[in-house]
């Protein structure tokens, strides 16, 4: 079973073993994490928020001695509490690829960074205003961009 299925998987016993006991994993939305039980407990509440999560690859596994880049995307709906926000019912697409770096004997994953769009993954859910739209050219306004000198 391949760190994708196994994070839709919903199975903390599916997942540890492809990982090291030190495991590193970062993602938009979270610190680093170190170790299986932190990776664990970051994706349950993936698993709880989207009870209906998928993870598909959508490209080709790339892979140069130990590093390995990942093309996936997770599909789900959000039917779950998620940090504070409360389950939306929006059906969600998030790409992201997960750039990873094999242990020494390249059997177990031993650091994951996911990157993915967190801004819009926020719009998808409803709670950022989509791009170029007023609400978020005023937020943009808010965060100090956009506004420049008048000749």
């Amino acid at each position: 079973m391949g760190f994708e299925q196994a994070l839709a998987g919903k199975d903390a016993a599916e997942l540890t073993p492809l990982v090291t006991p030190d495991v590193h994993f970062e993602d938009p939305l979270t610190d680093p994490l170190t170790g299986p039980d932190a990776l664990v407990a970051h994706v349950s509440r993936l698993w709880t928020a989207f009870p209906d999560a998928r993870v598909e690859r959508t490209g080709p596994l790339m892979r140069d001695g130990r590093h390995v880049a990942d093309p996936v995307k997770l599909v789900a709906t959000h039917r779950g509490e998620l940090e504070g926000l409360p389950a939306s019912g929006r059906f969600v697409v998030v790409h992201a690829v997960l750039v990873c770096e094999l242990s020494e004997d390249e059997q177990r994953l031993w650091r994951v960074r996911a990157f993915y769009d967190a801004y819009g993954a926020g719009v998808q859910l409803g709670v950022l205003p989509e791009r170029g739209s007023m609400g978020g050219k005023a937020l943009l306004m808010l965060r100090g961009f956009g506004l420049r000198a008048r000749n």
